[in-house]
């Protein structure tokens, strides 16, 4: 009886481990099947000033397959009438903080870190549902979210980030209270700023060096520093330059070992020159630029990555005067900025740099629309696709999808929207996503569909 009740194991076993080797093999090729959409009838957002009319796309897999006048429908596609609505590649916002999910830091410092990521998840679903298929993440835990909606796990956009932001102390990123010392000083070896992964603080070549290394090892996709002054720093004045020249360079040049770049938070002509001579090659702000520092910008082939909505509205109430000051004087400061930024053709990213919790994100959708009184629609649409997809690019090999952003064309990847009208005539339809996107796909998958 013994013997055989081993031998009937034994069956079973072998019976469990074929079918285990065989689920892998038949997955995959279920995988290998492309999925085939084909949308017609629709006008084509090209990157100029006039649509590309009556036209059909056929998306096979992650791609764009073919564009052409007509496109007979393959066997099982899916096809979609777009019935003369606009087509553009989905849109990138190319400054967010996505884990910054809560009112202010200090309110995260006692938040689970996993609810924390529970609210990262919901708000990346509601960027994808605005239109945003990419976002650039420039200081935060990401890289769980990342891996969650890049496994299929939950809906949100394609996420490039640096990891934690390297801050000098009382830099932009300084939120310790007065009575928390540096580590230097004897203090904690791990901050609660630094805990949930928000910013990392570095004072001297060495220590910047580990923190560039620190967000590298971690995955990041590029680094980034505070290297000015802030407006809603506590600890920073708007006017001061944050970090010396070698360690701005020392950040610089391990971006590069790493085969990508830095990018730096500057608002000032001093310290955005500095950042540049030193290699930085991508300004997040910029707002109190003059025409000879943008001038250096151009000639750095380095990107402007600018903000507006964050700008044009009211201070918090609970600013005080000092950080009311400052959002004015950056406000004020849009007008000259964007004017040199024209003059020297200086390489224009949008971004929103919205933080807390949903409702200020919402305003995200805005952001286009803001930016009319310095650019026209189709200004801003670039901005928005080719642009920023061209600063995302420059990770090279850290960049986590290296394919073809920011376009309708052959090859590239199928991150696409259709608009319920003209956004070239009315910029504002980006204003209400809910209302006015009837498709949005991402990489090649529908997750919303409204088009009848």
């Amino acid at each position: 009886m013994e013997n055989m009740m081993k031998k009937i194991a034994l069956l079973f076993s072998v019976i469990v481990s074929s079918f285990v080797a065989v689920q892998p093999a038949f997955a995959q090729e279920q995988q290998q099947v492309p999925t085939l959409v084909l949308i017609s009838n629709v006008n084509i957002f090209d990157g100029s000033d006039k649509l590309v009319a009556d036209m059909s796309v056929l998306v096979e897999g992650n791609k764009i397959a073919k564009i052409a006048k007509s496109i007979e429908a393959p066997a099982g596609a899916t096809v979609i009438d777009a019935k003369g609505r606009t087509m553009t590649p989905g849109l990138i916002d190319c400054h967010v903080h996505l884990a910054w999910v809560i009112s202010s830091p200090y309110a995260m410092f006692d938040t689970p870190a996993d609810y924390q990521a529970a609210l990262a998840l919901v708000e990346a679903k509601a960027m994808l549902m605005r239109g945003y298929t990419s976002i650039r993440d420039t200081a935060g835990q990401v890289f769980g979210t990342k891996r969650a909606i890049d496994e299929g796990l939950f809906p949100g956009p394609r996420i490039w980030g640096c990891g934690a932001a390297i801050s000098m102390t009382s830099g932009h990123g300084d939120f310790r209270t007065l009575n928390t010392e540096s580590r230097q000083m004897g203090g904690s070896n791990f901050t609660e700023v630094e805990r949930i992964q928000l910013v990392i603080f570095a004072d001297g070549v060495p220590e910047v060096l580990t923190a560039a290394r620190m967000q590298m090892r971690k995955g990041a996709h590029f680094v980034k520093m505070f290297t000015g002054g802030a407006v809603s720093g506590l600890r920073d004045p708007l006017d001061i330059t944050e970090y010396s020249f070698d360690e701005i360079k020392a950040a610089a040049d391990e971006a590069k070992r790493w085969n990508t770049y830095l990018s730096v938070h500057s608002y000032t002509d001093a310290s955005v020159k500095l950042a540049l001579e030193a290699g930085a090659m991508s300004i997040e702000h910029g707002n109190l630029l003059t025409d000879s520092t943008m001038k250096l910008l151009a000639e750095k082939g380095a990107f402007l990555s600018t903000q507006t909505g964050l700008f044009l509205g009211e201070a918090p109430a609970d600013w005080n005067p000092e950080q009311k000051a400052k959002q004015k004087a950056t406000k004020d400061g849009l007008d000259t900025m964007f004017a040199a930024a024209k003059k020297y053709k200086v390489k224009i990213a949008l971004g929103s740099d919205l933080v807390g919790p949903p409702a200020a994100k919402a305003e995200q959708a805005k952001e286009l629309s803001f930016r009319l009184p310095w650019f026209t629609p189709v200004e801003i649409l670039n901005q928005a696709t080719t642009n920023n997809a061209e600063l995302l690019a420059m990770s090279g090999p850290r960049n986590p999808y290296p394919g073809k952003l920011g376009v309708i064309e052959e090859g590239a990847y199928a991150d696409l929207l259709l608009v319920d009208g003209n956004p070239l005539e009315n910029l504002h339809l980006f204003d209400e996503p809910e209302k006015n996107l009837a498709l949005i796909m991402k990489d090649g998958k529908i997750y919303k569909n409204t088009v009848n």
